[in-house]
């Protein structure tokens, strides 16, 4: 375990130093095409099947028959149950927990809730007291769609300003809000696609996945805004190298924080599924699971991508790409330069132990090894520099 972290604290520290580097800004075409591949299934799923909602938002009757010796068989016997009194509504049939049935209806008649007790404590074999009933207006759940649907706009509106003031450009709000559009549309596609109901639970998951998935790409852009802003100073990466470099520096933070998260999200989605059945706890867990996950993607793969696009389309940018290519091929010239400077003297050296040994005890002719042995640049010069001339000997 421990040489596990120390291997993962070292990628970490590889890639915060630039030692390690994963080319996540410009292999953006490869992340833009996964999340159209995630976009189309929300699309079949929310077009197609639709959203499956609950009783809060649609209205009607809702049964919950508890502490049932029996649940064998549960859906068919609460759906024969209610359908000897011909309600003429649809019947939902689910399991809560160990001994606990719930049963939903399109709102009936009143006077007919007393007939449906009876017929289901009769059918389940429990007394009339463990039977509750329930009814839900579909008023009061076109008022809590339309409330939730308003708070999610005025929400929006206020992240715009805040993250086009805090970072002083409106295109990382653009951003940040193209990655939440995508998480939100792909969690609730996944809810519709898998048939999950969608409770006040749910819609509340959803706007708490908006803050978790907006908090991670502020922290990436904030070290984004850094390292652009130093590249504008020195010329020595584009905007998109810089903000690349940002995302390796941050994806060992955001990837912990993630499993952080996730764990005990995910604890209680298995308990919730497993032991306690449907409810607000599974519905809420469910929520939150998808969306930070997919949260998590789109703060690494989505937003900082998005970005670099829309700022390499500004004059400064092109033109701080331009410096950041004239700097990086002379320092490309200047390290092959030392590379074969170096091979060079290499060259020397093999040659020296393979011959030059001899040549150095004996001496040789042109210059071409040092009194040590040394192999020598054959342009490099031999003898004492500057010599004065000598006067030419008299003749007599």
């Amino acid at each position: 375990g421990e040489q596990v972290m120390s291997s993962f604290a070292e990628f970490g520290n590889d890639l915060y130093t630039g030692r390690r580097s994963f080319d996540i800004v410009g292999r953006q075409k490869l992340w833009y095409a996964v999340s159209a591949v995630l976009l189309v299934l929300a699309a079949i799923g929310l077009f197609g099947r639709h959203l499956n909602v609950g009783l809060e938002f649609r209205g009607g009757s809702e049964f919950r028959v508890s502490s049932i010796s029996n649940t064998e068989n549960f859906e068919t016997r609460g759906k024969d149950a209610v359908g000897t009194l011909d309600t003429g509504s649809d019947v939902i049939v689910t399991k809560i927990g160990t001994n606990t049935v719930r049963i939903q209806t399109e709102k009936f008649q009143s006077g007919l809730s007393d007939k449906v007790q009876a017929a289901l404590a009769n059918e389940f074999k429990v007394s009339p007291d463990k039977i509750s009933f329930s009814t839900v207006g579909a008023s009061w759940g076109q008022s809590v769609s339309q409330k939730a649907i308003t708070a999610l706009i005025w929400f929006l509106i206020l992240v715009s300003l805040v993250l086009a003031l805090y970072f002083r450009t409106w295109k990382m709000s653009v951003a940040a809000l193209i990655a939440l559009a995508h998480d939100l549309v792909i969690t609730v596609g996944i809810y519709a696609l898998a048939g999950f109901e969608v409770t006040p639970a749910s819609v509340i998951g959803f706007l708490t996945i908006l803050g978790y998935s907006l908090y991670d790409t502020v922290v990436v852009f904030d070290k984004v805004r850094e390292n652009t802003l130093e590249a504008e100073g020195n010329g020595h990466l584009s905007y998109s190298q810089a903000a690349n470099q940002a995302v390796n520096q941050t994806l060992v933070r955001s990837i912990n924080t993630s499993v952080v998260a996730l764990l005990p999200v995910a604890t209680i989605l298995v308990i919730g599924s497993r032991l306690l059945g449907p409810g607000t706890l599974l519905d809420l867990s469910l929520a939150l699971f998808v969306g930070i996950a997919v949260g998590t993607y789109s703060s690494i793969f989505i937003a900082t991508p998005v970005l670099a696009d829309l700022r390499e389309r500004e004059t400064g940018m092109q033109a701080l790409k331009k410096r950041a290519v004239r700097y990086q091929s002379a320092q490309g010239r200047k390290s092959g330069a030392d590379q074969s400077d170096e091979q060079l003297v290499r060259t020397g050296d093999q040659a020296t132990k393979g011959s030059g040994l001899q040549d150095g005890a004996h001496g040789s002719s042109g210059g071409e090894s040092s009194a040590g042995g040394r192999a020598l640049h054959p342009y490099v010069q031999t003898g004492p520099r500057n010599q004065p001339k000598r006067p030419p000997k008299s003749k007599r």
